[in-house]
């Protein structure tokens, strides 16, 4: 399932886990004011403001959250989004309008435009947990842009750079020679997607690929790659490696049947980790996206409850051994979280 300022390794990424301890009593954590604690007794309500219900990668996270709430006399909801990032910035307004829930964990569809929301939700004493992209105009950092929010993240910019690492690889099992790379975008003219977009490709061509294809937008489900890579076979039938969200590659991936290609996913779901098992692809970008869910409703309801816990936090190092590049090696005897 995409951001750009100072450009992170992804051994940074995999070195940098936890940082400061945020305290909800700390009135300088809070645009406007700290949340009171709330008791220990007290059913909280948690609102996910997720990619959209339709995609697996935010099911999963959802999953999560869902898990640790039960078990935590929590109750949370899914307000779909559906990808679009002027619906999720109103959800998230009429929802700190309304007060209806204690903690917010927020999957933003568009960083930069969720800032004002988020800002609202911390002055209103809600406790927000910003999960998986950031919250503001930084897509290669995991701390936080808003005062006084939690924040779990992967950075865009990381993830575009971990792809790329894993391509330029792949290039070796392939071709003896110079190395043809293609990039499919999930969204166009999508603020994530644009980040790790950008970060990737500088990556490759950095990193010695001969030629560079990121013109072709490969969206985030097996029809949509599946046009891409017909347009890329057409237009370039010599690509030796291909980059998409795990989804895509899942439909593009049958047309390279015969051919001398492989691909790296972008998404840690149970087919991403049966094509990288079985060598058709090379690696894919395995975050457990159902461990951060759960993660992320940890943070909150902890912080709502009057615990200090972490103001940033690195998903992969803290999640995963192995920085989430999930290469055959890497991933074998492990178990993907969520199914595609």
């Amino acid at each position: 399932m995409i951001r750009v300022a100072r450009p992170l390794a992804v051994g940074l990424a995999a070195a940098v886990a936890l940082t400061a301890c945020s305290n909800p009593n700390n009135s300088d954590n809070a645009a406007g004011g700290a949340a009171s604690a709330a008791p220990a007794d007290k059913k909280l309500s948690i609102g996910f403001f997720g990619f959209a219900k339709a995609n697996s990668f935010a099911q999963a996270t959802w999953a999560g959250v869902q898990e640790y709430a039960n078990a935590n006399n929590a109750e949370a909801t899914f307000l779909d989004s559906n990808f679009d990032g002027p619906t999720q910035v109103n959800q998230l307004q009429d929802a700190v309008t309304s007060k209806r829930y204690d903690v917010v964990i927020v999957q933003a569809n568009d960083g930069t435009a969720m800032v004002n929301p988020v800002k609202q939700a911390v002055a209103a004493g809600i406790t927000v947990v910003v999960e998986f992209t950031p919250v503001g105009g930084k897509y290669d950092t995991i701390e936080p842009q808003v005062p006084g929010t939690v924040n779990i993240i992967d950075p865009p910019t990381v993830n575009g750079d971990g792809l790329a690492k894993m391509a330029l690889e792949g290039c070796k099992t392939v071709t003896d020679g110079a190395c043809k790379v293609a990039y499919f975008q999930g969204f166009a003219n999508y603020p994530l997607d644009t980040a790790r977009t950008e970060a990737a490709v500088n990556a490759l061509k950095a990193g010695g690929a001969a030629e560079v294809i990121s013109n072709f937008v490969g969206g985030y489900t097996p029809d949509s790659g599946r046009g891409a890579m017909q347009n890329l076979l057409q237009a370039h039938p010599d690509v030796n490696v291909v980059i998409g969200s795990s989804q895509a590659l899942q439909g593009a991936t049958p047309l390279a049947a015969g051919k001398k290609i492989t691909f790296v996913g972008n998404g840690g779901s149970q087919q991403a980790y049966d094509f990288v098992e079985k060598g058709t692809w090379y690696g894919t970008y395995a975050m457990p996206e159902k461990a951060q869910g759960s993660k992320a409703a940890e943070l909150g309801i902890k912080k709502a409850r009057g615990e200090s816990v972490p103001e940033a936090t690195d998903a992969c190092s803290t999640l995963t051994d192995y920085a989430c590049l999930g290469t055959k090696d890497k991933l074998a005897g492990k178990t993907a979280d969520y199914s595609d």
